[in-house]
């Protein structure tokens, strides 16, 4: 893939983190130009949420389908030949080596980027060593971006902690999508490894996923302009 123009509105993707499409319509009213990528994920997604992947891609918005695909390889292709015919600019599975290797097959001649998982944000040390995982995260993270590279996904989902040495691991063009975004000053919620916008694109992080600072803001539109502004004197 090609990395996106170095534009903040080419970088921010807003998470519609919300209980059903009427709400998620709002947001994306409210943002109006200012916003032009949208993460749909699991709460958008099994609330009706589905058919606003088209409905956005119609309106020449880009969405990212975020439901971290996992299964047997026939499964997770037929699933990404599904994603693909939505009209969805990017999706997620886990980076596992054989489910890349049959995303990437489905993927093959469409305009859909796949993104590796790595190790989920919300997760830390201690996490992954009651999940059964003797790797500490750093380590995990790069074996899995390198098993992404090698599977030929066009990019990667990682904390913006490891954004430098993911970035390092898979080159200058692969996306390296980070959530777990916090402007300075707002809480981290339920991440663990969060890092401001102007730090995750100076790490090496393509675009950015902002949900709960935008969308529970008090002025939607004013909270995604300054977080915009940061990225601009970023970039």
């Amino acid at each position: 893939m090609t990395l996106p123009q170095d534009s903040a509105r080419n970088r921010l993707i807003v998470g519609l983190d919300v209980d059903g499409r009427a709400e998620a319509e709002a947001i994306v009213a409210e943002l109006g130009e200012a916003v032009a990528f949208y993460k749909i994920g699991y709460q958008l997604a099994f609330a009706g949420g589905l058919p606003l992947v088209e409905e956005l891609a119609r309106a020449g918005k880009k969405v990212f389908l975020d439901l971290k695909l996992l299964d047997i390889a026939n499964t997770v292709e037929k699933g990404i030949e599904s994603i693909a015919r939505l009209g969805a600019a990017m999706t997620t599975l886990h980076a596992y080596p054989q489910a890349m290797r049959a995303a990437a097959k489905a993927a093959e001649g469409t305009g859909l980027t796949l993104l590796g998982v790595t190790v989920l944000t919300s997760l830390d040390a201690e996490d992954l060593k009651a999940a059964g995982y003797a790797s500490s995260v750093e380590e995990l993270v790069a074996m899995r971006a390198r098993q992404a590279r090698e599977a030929g996904l066009g990019g990667i989902v990682a904390s913006a902690a490891e954004a430098s040495a993911v970035r390092g691991i898979v080159g200058p063009d692969m996306a390296v999508v980070t959530p777990g975004i916090r402007p300075a000053g707002s809480a981290a919620g339920d991440q663990k490894r969060v890092m401001t916008p102007g730090d995750a694109l100076a790490a090496g992080a393509s675009h950015l996923v902002v949900a709960r600072p935008i969308v529970a803001a008090p002025d939607r539109r004013a909270a995604a302009q300054a977080i915009l502004a940061e990225m601009t004197a970023v970039l």
